[in-house]
C-alpha cells in the first residue's frame, strides 16, 4: 500500500464520530470496510441490493456493540435521479453530516469483445458502476460540505488505468470512473473541505474477480479483511492532503 504512510495503523477509535455510506456493503469489499470502519467508531450506512446481506452486516455490529449502522436497500441498476435525491432528503433529516462515501458497489459485465458486446449489458454496466455513483455523489455533496474533513473514495481497477482486450465495457466504466474523481477533485479542491480520490484494490478473493478469473485459485489472493487499512486510512483524517490521486491498495 505505497500511499499509506509506513507504520501507520489505525486508532481504535481512528473513525470516531464520523458517518461513513458505503455502497455494495453487503459483501465483498464493502462488507470488510464497513464492518472495518464501525471497528473503529465510525456509524455506517449500509446500501446496497440485497437486504438480507445487509442485515446480516448490520447484525455483526450489533452483536459487536458498535455504533447502531443504517440500511439502505438500493439497487443501483434501477435506481433513478429523484430516488436518489429523496434518499438525500431523509438523510438529511437525520444525519446533519456526512464524512465519507466510498463507492464500492460494482457489475463486471461480460467478458466479451466490443464487437460482441450487447447494447443492454454495455447500459447496465454504465448505470451502477458511472450513473449512480455520479447521481448519488450529487445528492450526497450538501452532507459531505456539511463535514469538517470529507473523503470520497471511488473504486477504480487496473483496466481502467491501462485498457485491455475483452475487458470492453468494465474498463471502458472504470476508465470514466478516474475522469469523473478527477473533474470532481478538481472542482472541489479550493472551495471545499472533501478530498475525492480513486482506490484500485487489485486482485482480492471477491465473487467479482472469481467471475472474471474463474480458473484462478481464490486462495491465491487475499481477502478483502486483509487490505482495509487502505480505505480506514482514506477515511481518517490523517489522509486530509491527498486529492485527485489515482491510488492503488497492492502494489
Amino acid at each position: 500500500m505505497t500511499f499509506v504512510p509506513e507504520g501507520w495503523h489505525p486508532a481504535a477509535d481512528e473513525l470516531n464520530g464520523k458517518t461513513i455510506l458505503i455502497t455494495g456493503a453487503g459483501d465483498g469489499i464493502g462488507k470488510a470496510v464497513a464492518l472495518a470502519c464501525a471497528r473503529h467508531g465510525a456509524e455506517v450506512l449500509l446500501l446496497g441490493r440485497t437486504e438480507k446481506k445487509l442485515e446480516a452486516v448490520y447484525d455483526t455490529i450489533m452483536t459487536e456493540e458498535l455504533a447502531t449502522p443504517g440500511i439502505i436497500p438500493c439497487d443501483l441498476n434501477e435506481v433513478s435521479h429523484d430516488a436518489l435525491c429523496e434518499l438525500g432528503r431523509e438523510l438529511g433529516s437525520s444525519i446533519n453530516k456526512l464524512d465519507g462515501l466510498v463507492h464500492n458497489a460494482s457489475i463486471l459485465g461480460d467478458r466479451k469483445s466490443m464487437a460482441q458486446t450487447s447494447v443492454a449489458t454495455w447500459n447496465q454496466v454504465m448505470q451502477v458502476n458511472v450513473n449512480a455513483p455520479f447521481m448519488l455523489t450529487q445528492v450526497m455533496l450538501p452532507l459531505l460540505d456539511a463535514a469538517p474533513e470529507a473523503s470520497v473514495v471511488f473504486t477504480s481497477s487496473g483496466v481502467g488505468r491501462k485498457g485491455r482486450a475483452f475487458w470492453g465495457a468494465y474498463a471502458t466504466s472504470k476508465f470514466a470512473t478516474e475522469g469523473m474523481m478527477q473533474v470532481l477533485a478538481d472542482e472541489l479542491t479550493n472551495t471545499t473541505k472533501i478530498r475525492v480520490n480513486s482506490l484500485n484494490p487489485g486482485a482480492i478473493n471477491t465473487a467479482m474477480r472469481r467471475m472474471a478469473y474463474p480458473a484462478e485459485p481464490p486462495t491465491s489472493n487475499p481477502d478483502p479483511d486483509a487490505l482495509v487499512s487502505a480505505w480506514l486510512y482514506l477515511m481518517s483524517n490523517d489522509s486530509a492532503a491527498l486529492n485527485g490521486q489515482a491510488l492503488s491498495v497492492q502494489s
